[in-house]
C-alpha cells in the first residue's frame, strides 16, 4: 500500500485510482453516515477524489494517506451538510427530507446489517454519529477518530460512552 500511495503522490494515475477504488466503500459508508442522500454521497465522494487529486503532493507521510483521505472528505461532507442546511426550506407536509426512508434503495449499503446499523445511527446525537461510524463501521481506533475529527481522545471515549447510553435507552 505504500509504493501506491508513494507511486500516486508522484503522478501515477493508475496508482490513484486504485487507491480510491480500494477506500471507496469505506468512503460510502461515512458519507452515508453523515448526509443520508444517495445525491449527496454521490457528489461528495466525487468532490472528494478530485480534491484528493489535486492536493496528494501535500501528504507527508504515507501510512497517513487514509486519515488524510477521510479527513478530506468529511470536510466536503460538513461543507455540503453546511449548504443544504442553509438552502432547506420548513417543509409542512411532514416529510422529513434526508431521512432514511428509502434505505433500501441505497447503493453501497449491501446488507440487512448495514442497514441495521444506519437505523442505529440515526437515533444518535449528531456529534456521536461520525465517532460510531469511523470506530465501528471503519473499525479505526480512538486515537485515528481524534486526529482524523481534531478532538481530544477524551471527547471520542465520552461520544462513543454517550452514543451507547442512548441507544441503550433507545432500544
Amino acid at each position: 500500500m505504500t509504493q501506491l500511495i508513494k507511486r500516486a503522490k508522484n503522478g501515477d494515475a493508475e496508482a490513484f485510482i486504485r487507491l480510491m477504488e480500494d477506500n471507496k466503500e469505506s468512503m460510502k459508508r461515512i458519507a452515508f453516515a453523515y448526509l443520508k442522500s444517495e445525491e449527496d454521497v454521490a457528489d461528495v465522494l466525487q468532490e472528494t477524489i478530485l480534491d484528493a487529486f489535486e492536493h496528494i503532493h501535500t501528504l507527508r507521510k504515507p501510512e497517513y494517506f487514509r486519515t488524510w483521505l477521510v479527513r478530506i472528505l468529511l470536510n466536503n461532507c460538513a461543507a455540503m451538510y453546511r449548504h443544504s442546511r442553509r438552502q432547506q426550506v420548513c417543509d409542512l407536509s411532514g416529510e422529513a427530507r434526508g431521512c432514511y426512508a428509502a434505505q433500501e434503495n441505497l447503493q453501497g449499503v449491501e446488507t440487512q446489517s448495514d442497514l441495521e446499523f444506519l437505523d442505529l445511527l440515526s437515533m444518535l446525537p449528531e456529534d456521536s454519529r461520525m465517532v460510531f461510524q469511523l470506530y465501528f463501521g471503519e473499525q479505526y481506533s480512538i486515537s485515528q477518530i481524534a486526529e482524523i475529527l481534531k478532538i481530544n481522545e477524551n471527547t471520542v471515549k465520552s461520544r462513543l460512552r454517550r452514543g451507547k447510553e442512548r441507544l441503550r435507552e433507545t432500544i
